[in-house]
């Protein structure tokens, strides 16, 4: 059986809002050339969940890192 990486457990590791998170991942998401991966598993109305360690999952994590200030 494979594991799951909810939205919900990225949020309690990264101490970041659930409602914000979504939002930067509805904008990564959209812009399938930076995340092809993460466009291709978003599914509207579904949760936000991924396969433990496959490359949408890494996509959402990178697209939920903070920015770095220049």
């Amino acid at each position: 059986m494979t594991d799951i990486v909810t939205l919900k457990a990225i949020c309690e590791e990264l101490k970041i809002d659930p409602r914000e998170t979504r939002e930067r991942l509805r904008a990564a998401a959209s812009d399938a050339k930076a995340n092809p991966e993460l466009a291709k598993a978003r599914k509207p109305r579904t949760p936000w969940q991924w396969v433990k360690g496959s490359a949408a999952e890494k996509e959402a994590r990178r697209a939920l890192k903070p920015k770095q200030p220049a």
